[in-house]
């Protein structure tokens, strides 16, 4: 398990985000990155989705487990590994119900179709720019013009 600090930062990174790509392995042995929306932001190495029962997601996760979930905005990314299960709870998936998820299910929460994908981590790499794009600019600059490599950010890869 690493520093403390180290997990406490890719939470605080993950908490930003709301939408993640989930990349499972395909039958045929190919990579399938799917946009997902998270249903839960207090990062403590699960994550949590909503999907059906019957897609493809949740067949290839049944098929093999070892996932990747990855996060990127202009300034912050954040690549998760490890594990995915289908959750079949309804008390959960009625408490994580919002607008949102009526917007892609427009079915009911009680649909027996509606499952979860738990979602947990074993290890995280980061890549994060304090002051965004002016900051990388800067930095870029300056490694242009004292010929050092470009230190614009945080890269840290952290056991979970």
């Amino acid at each position: 398990m690493s520093d403390p600090r180290d997990v406490q930062k890719v939470a605080k990174l993950v908490k930003e985000f709301r939408f993640a790509m989930l990349t499972t392995t395909s039958p045929g042995g190919k990579l399938v990155a799917r946009p997902m929306t998270v249903q839960e932001v207090e990062f403590d190495g699960d994550l949590w989705f909503i999907a059906t029962r019957d897609s493809h997601t949740v067949t290839e996760i049944g098929s093999d487990p070892v996932v990747g979930v990855s996060f990127a905005s202009n300034d912050t990314w954040v690549s998760l590994s490890g594990t995915a299960e289908m959750i079949d709870d309804s008390q959960k998936v009625e408490e994580l119900w919002n607008q949102w998820v009526e917007a892609w299910f427009p079915e009911v929460p009680e649909d027996p179709n509606i499952v979860l994908i738990k979602f947990t981590a074993d290890g995280a790499e980061y890549w994060d720019t304090p002051g965004g794009r002016i900051a990388s600019v800067i930095s870029l600059v300056k490694a242009k013009v004292t010929g050092q490599p470009y230190d614009g950010g945080e890269n840290d890869k952290v056991d979970l």
